[in-house]
């Protein structure tokens, strides 16, 4: 094997968390190649940009593009994303091979103050997600949603001082980092439906590069790979942007895929939700019908923006 093995990650803590995972399950179906595997930091215009909101800076893939770049050009063999930052259409030239084991996807709140979402009144709660915000307005109308950016600790230290009452927090990245005692109150799935792709690290090579296809396949886990495809498709399908309101999570049981999405209008004001079985022999049909399905329900509620 070169000696030019080289993992392509951002550089926060979760981004090098989940790319010593990569390497760690690359080592263990290829053991010989302990010394020849190294992690390169990358910093993305998500990362430089952090007090804007992701709209604003170019939307969805921001924290992708400078790495897939860096792949494209062969000065880095292996990229590590988190699969819900990455765009649903694939990059011309890239392949996701590998995605790894899925962590849990559900959305937490965290707080200092408060434990329950329900017992706050004029709170300031961050999130930086639209969908996040009009699911916590389900819950609880008086909140007060304000935009919130940064990694996870700068997140925790923005509550912790007391800028914010509480932020929502993907419960995947607080489990990696060991930070679960700041977790107040988790949502379940049946209400608060998380992004597409949640709580999955996809491992992303060039097309033609045989050799690195040919290791990570060792290392993808089937279930987690038929749920993201039909996520991916999902979205693929809605058309919409990094502002489109819109939550998605499969699971698979007894190879039959059960796919459940929930779509906000542009206004905000109306909900669609979705309910559609299929076959894990074919999630990306299971993602286009969803996605056909939930377009038609929404009407003239929703810009579909490609």
């Amino acid at each position: 094997m070169s000696n030019k093995l080289t993992i392509g990650s951002r550089g926060s803590k979760l981004s090098l968390a989940y790319a010593n995972k990569v390497k760690s399950l690359i080592l263990s179906v290829e053991p010989d190649t302990g010394k020849k595997i190294k992690i390169e930091t990358i910093k993305t215009s998500g990362d430089l940009f952090q007090n804007r909101k992701i709209s604003e800076i170019g939307g969805k893939n921001l924290f992708c593009k400078e790495i897939e770049d860096k792949l494209i050009r062969k000065e880095i063999d292996i990229a590590v994303h988190s699969l819900k930052d990455m765009d649903s259409v694939e990059t011309k030239g890239l392949i996701i091979q590998a995605y790894i084991k899925r962590n849990d996807p559900r959305e937490t709140f965290v707080s200092k103050k408060y434990k329950k979402i329900s017992e706050l009144s004029n709170a300031k709660i961050g999130s930086s997600s639209r969908r996040r915000e009009l699911q916590l307005k389900l819950l609880n109308k008086k909140i007060n949603v304000q935009n919130i950016r940064g990694n996870i600790d700068t997140r925790l230290k923005k509550v912790e001082s007391g800028e914010y009452d509480g932020a929502v927090l993907a419960l995947a990245g607080l489990k990696v980092l060991n930070l679960e005692n700041y977790v107040k109150e988790i949502f379940p799935l049946e209400n608060f439906i998380p992004t597409a792709g949640q709580g999955i690290i996809a491992v992303q090579c060039r097309d033609d590069d045989e050799f690195i296809k040919k290791i990570l396949k060792k290392i993808n886990h089937y279930e987690t790979q038929v749920c993201a495809l039909a996520e991916r498709n999902f979205l693929k399908t809605l058309g919409g942007d990094c502002d489109t309101a819109v939550g998605c999570y499969t699971i698979l049981n007894n190879e039959k895929l059960e796919l459940k999405a929930q779509l906000f209008s542009d206004d905000g004001k109306k909900v669609f939700n979705v309910v559609k079985l299929g076959k894990a022999s074919d999630p990306k049909l299971l993602g286009k019908l969803a996605g056909e399905e939930i377009l038609k329900k929404s009407l003239n509620n929703f810009s579909k923006k490609r």
